[in-house]
């Protein structure tokens, strides 16, 4: 899907309610699991270790960090939508986060964005958005969040 670009934060403003898009697929396999682990030390073995994930996990095998699948989202965005007038962006927080359904090695993710609200700020604009990470051929997300985020123009 191409990127939605907006010009300036008018522009994004009157978007406010609407889908900005969906993001291409992105997989994941075991190597970025255990890649993610090494880095924020969460190698418990329901993720790191597939033998015994096979043997003594109720799914038969491991699973993807569920925060490895919210850190996602941010890369994911980038590729649905932009601001031209943009100097930075921060990430705030996020709202609501909810994990729907587990996702595995070799599954693939995708980013459905909406754009909830714009509020000036003497920061910058804050804006709030729905996203939802859905999983290729499963009915369920894989995780549900409100992103707030605060954006400064150039």
């Amino acid at each position: 899907m191409p990127q939605r670009v907006f010009k300036n934060v008018a522009a994004l403003a009157a978007a406010a309610g609407e889908e900005l898009g969906v993001s291409d697929w992105f997989g994941l396999d075991q190597g970025r699991i255990d890649g993610f682990a090494g880095v924020t030390k969460d190698d418990f073995w329901l993720h790191t270790d597939p033998e015994r994930a096979a043997r003594e996990s109720p799914h038969g095998k491991t699973l993807v960090h569920g925060m490895l699948t919210l850190s996602l989202m941010a890369h994911l965005a980038r590729r649905i939508w932009r601001l031209d007038t943009m100097a930075s962006g921060v990430n705030y927080g996020y709202d609501k986060v909810r994990f729907i359904a587990p996702v595995h090695p070799g599954d693939r993710v995708r980013l459905r964005r909406t754009l909830l609200a714009v509020e000036h700020t003497e920061h910058g604009c804050k804006l709030r958005f729905k996203d939802v990470m859905e999983i290729e051929g499963r009915d369920k997300p894989a995780c549900i969040a409100e992103n707030i985020s605060i954006y400064q123009a150039a």
